[in-house]
């Protein structure tokens, strides 16, 4: 890095001194300057040399301007801008504080009032860029500086914008993308460039969601799940994610984070109205169907050779991954509710069969699949993570049934006769919940966000035990079939 730092130096040399590197992002590497003509600290960005070679300076330079003129109390101004041996630079001031995204790491959630307070201001800088007709595209933690005092500062407003239109499709050539996936709208996330304010708003109420709930809206172990997830799934109700969260504002996410950009807010002003109006309310249909936004996910889908099994949309997550990671996908306006659409789901496992009572669970980050198959006669566990296309060996002995992924996918939970059992997907290492009961039969064991797995009993009952192990507790007698928890530990169905 210091090869780098010295050829700064010595292109800038009059105009800036580096002093060291402060970060780095997808488009650029931001550095801690001397502006020497007005003695000042600067924080000075140099486009990734990959980048700049696509984009062009004088293309650059020329849509950057656009950028100059914004003068807002909430965005951060753009001092200066050029071209030197080759480097692609902007200058910001240097704002002494740390990013939204620092703050999030350190203290995961913010009260409800602050986060509130930080969005309407950030909206605020939005409404008045929006106005100038000027759309920032990468609204993130990341891009949201907080100052000595609290306050929030927009920064890279218009850069997204530059490289877009100086890059034009050429971009995808230098192997970087714009936005952030946890972020990006569902326009944003097919590949369509032509982008308007509604998906500012978009990001912003990923943004609000994430300092109330600790993460945002979609998250999941790979670029593709978490595009898929955006393409094909609602968020959570914030408020049953916080129960401090008042309706109204639950109310406003919930339209903000609508997949077509014509059933949100007209506005980011309206949004923040709305975060403010304890009288505001919306209520969504709930989506049965991925194939009502996006049928042509189910056309990507193909059967193939092996043993087959009939899943609903559910699990085309995996195909809607890869579709959405090459912009495949276009959203449709929702006409009326369409029925739920069938795909057909490869085991890829020789001399396999799905029993008739197994099913496929899938991991709450939408990342892993598992099944108990029959294969020779015994019982076995299988799973795959969602881009691949055979399923793995977990487990050859035994009698499993129901197996459960724990919140984190890392583990799955499954009854064995009268024995409860955690098997971690990783290493393959089994972990006794409970002593076995010979005359009893574990079924449907639900692994629960609140440290509890439940599963009910063939003779009855619904019981609960610690994700650590322990004895079981007996909630409530009577049959009971497949519970299901709710987030939280509220309740169970």
């Amino acid at each position: 890095m210091s090869g780098v730092i010295g050829s700064l130096t010595h292109a800038l040399a009059g105009r800036y001194r580096i002093e060291r590197q402060l970060g780095e992002g997808g488009m650029a590497t931001v550095y801690l300057a001397d502006d020497l003509k007005h003695e000042r600290k600067v924080a000075l960005k140099v486009l990734k040399p990959e980048l700049a070679a696509v984009v062009g300076a004088e293309r650059f330079l020329a849509e950057i301007k656009t950028t100059a003129k914004l003068q807002h109390p909430h965005i951060l101004p753009l001092f200066d801008s050029g071209e030197a041996d080759g480097f692609l630079f902007y200058v910001m001031p240097y704002v002494v504080g740390e990013t939204l995204r620092e703050r999030l790491d350190r203290e995961k959630q913010l009260g409800v009032e602050e986060a509130l307070a930080i969005t309407r201001k950030v909206a605020d800088a939005l409404d008045y860029a929006h106005e100038s007709s000027v759309v920032h595209r990468d609204i993130k933690p990341a891009n949201i500086l907080l100052s000595e005092r609290g306050e929030p500062l927009v920064a890279d407003f218009g850069i997204a914008l530059a490289v877009a239109h100086a890059g034009s499709g050429r971009l995808t050539e230098t192997g970087l993308s714009l936005g952030t996936p946890h972020y990006m709208s569902p326009e944003q996330a097919t590949g369509d460039r032509d982008v308007d304010p509604r998906s500012d708003l978009y990001a912003l109420g990923c943004v609000l969601y994430e300092m109330l709930a600790g993460e945002p809206p979609f998250s999941a172990g790979t670029a593709q799940a978490i595009l898929a997830k955006i393409l094909t799934m609602d968020a959570p109700s914030i408020t049953m994610v916080r129960r401090t969260v008042p309706p109204n504002v639950g109310a406003a996410l919930a339209k903000s984070l609508e997949k077509l950009p014509a059933d949100r807010f007209t506005s980011v002003a309206d949004f923040a109205a709305a975060l403010e109006d304890e009288g505001f309310t919306y209520r969504a249909r709930t989506r049965t169907s991925t194939s009502a936004v996006f049928p042509e996910a189910a056309a990507a889908v193909r059967p193939g050779p092996w043993n087959r099994v009939s899943v609903t949309m559910t699990a085309v997550a995996a195909v809607a991954a890869t579709a959405a990671a090459w912009g495949w996908l276009r959203p449709a306006p929702v006409a009326s509710l369409q029925p739920a659409t069938r795909a057909v789901l490869d085991l890829d496992v020789e001399g396999g069969a799905l029993l008739s009572n197994s099913r496929v669970v899938i991991s709450p980050r939408g990342d892993r699949l598992a099944v108990v198959l029959s294969v020779g006669g015994s019982r076995q566990i299988w799973w795959r993570p969602v881009e691949e296309a055979r399923f793995r060996l977990l487990l050859d002995e035994g009698n499993p049934r129901d197996p459960d992924f724990s919140p984190d996918g890392n583990w799955l939970v499954y009854g064995d006769g009268g024995a409860l059992t955690r098997i971690a997907i990783a290493g393959g290492a089994r972990r006794p919940l409970m002593p076995g009961q010979p005359s009893e039969v574990v079924t449907g064991p639900a692994w629960g966000d609140d440290g509890s797995i439940y599963f009910s009993g063939r003779s009855g009952g619904l019981f609960a035990v610690p994700e650590t192990g322990g004895e079981p507790m007996e909630l409530v007698p009577g049959v009971w079939s497949r519970p299901d928890p709710l987030p939280g530990g509220r309740g169970v169905l």
